[in-house]
């Protein structure tokens, strides 16, 4: 395990809300537009796809380079990054830090969950139980000292016990379901897209049983997932252009086109401490940050990603600072500052 550290110059370039009101049928003629700040800071080791940035309670935002296989963080105030060196090959794709400081992350192509701590540089590899779950993807904590992940490739949903280490695998049983996004209600309850199908996912955290929703178009391929404080289940797919509510209690879905439309793509999701769900068209160059308000059910912001993003796979909320953290596969980290 190696690191180094690095100073940045921010490429702050900041973007005010566009309104396109034509961009898509059915958008209202007039968006109530909110500026939203956008600042990106060039990463220093080039063509590492870094992405999945997470702020920790010291306010360092941590990240994986996908493509470099490293574990990273960025101090805002010092404009500096610090690199903690993986095995090549490794190919991190996600990560999440705890309470202590220790930062986890998936060690996406060689079949572990990794655990760095960034005091000494070691890691500790908790290895998947099966050998078809050889790609952890996305993680995330439940609060109750258990982190839950999806398996891609693998067609998994797992837990792990952070204590023990000891992990448990929910076999999903349609091929190529993809597992992909996941969050965590109040509950513990995770919840998951099946980005190879038109569903989410979810499992009884006591019993460990699966249970699958279908959403209302079978052409439908559902990325990411997000909630909010009334357990609301929002998702966007991919596919189709289209950003959707899942409500648990009665069943019902409602969903609303981007306005993208077809050509959005949407991918990167996060709901903010106002309920406010965002996410970012990647079909679109330069890729767009889209705000939507479901008290009024309206897109209200729409923001250009200044260096074009290519990109952007999965966003952040920082509650303490009103920002989201993201990276791109321009090679960028950035954060928006919400309105």
């Amino acid at each position: 395990m190696t690191f180094s550290q690095h100073s940045a110059m921010a490429r702050g370039l900041t973007a005010a809300a566009v309104v396109l009101a034509t961009m898509a049928p059915g958008t209202p003629s007039a968006w109530a537009a909110q500026a939203v700040v956008v600042t990106e800071w060039q990463v220093p080791w080039p063509d590492s796809r870094p992405r999945d940035p997470y702020v920790d309670a010291t306010g360092l935002v941590w990240f994986v380079g996908q493509r470099s296989d490293y574990v990273a963080s960025f101090s805002e105030a010092e404009e500096t990054f610090q690199r903690f060196d993986l095995p090549p090959g490794t190919g991190p794709h996600n990560l999440i830090v705890d309470g202590e400081g220790q930062v986890w992350f998936a060690g996406n192509r060689m079949g572990y969950i990794g655990k760095l701590d960034p005091a000494t540089g070691d890691v500790v590899e908790y290895p998947m139980p099966d050998a078809k779950a050889g790609d952890p993807h996305t993680l995330v904590f439940d609060g109750r000292g258990h982190i839950w992940f999806t398996v891609q490739q693998g067609n998994f949903l797992g837990r792990l016990t952070m204590a023990t280490g000891a992990v448990e695998l929910v076999a999903i049983p349609i091929r190529h379901s993809r597992p992909y996004g996941i969050v965590v209600d109040p509950d513990g309850r995770p919840w998951a897209t099946l980005f190879g199908t038109s569903m989410l996912a979810t499992v009884d955290p006591a019993k460990m049983t699966l249970r699958q929703i279908e959403t209302p178009r079978s052409d439908a391929r559902i990325r990411r997932v997000g909630l909010t404080s009334d357990e609301g289940v929002w998702y966007v797919d991919y596919q189709q252009g289209y950003l959707g509510r899942y409500d648990p209690g009665s069943g019902d879905i409602q969903e609303w086109e981007a306005p993208g439309a077809r050509n959005s793509r949407p991918y990167a999701m996060a709901v903010d401490d106002s309920d406010r769900v965002w996410f970012v068209e990647t079909g679109l160059q330069p890729n767009r940050l889209v705000g939507f308000d479901p008290a009024i059910e309206t897109f209200f912001s729409v923001t250009e990603i200044p260096s074009g993003g290519r990109s952007v796979r999965h966003m952040f909320y920082d509650q303490s600072k009103q920002t989201l953290w993201f990276g791109t596969d321009t090679n960028m980290l950035g954060k928006a500052v919400l309105p």
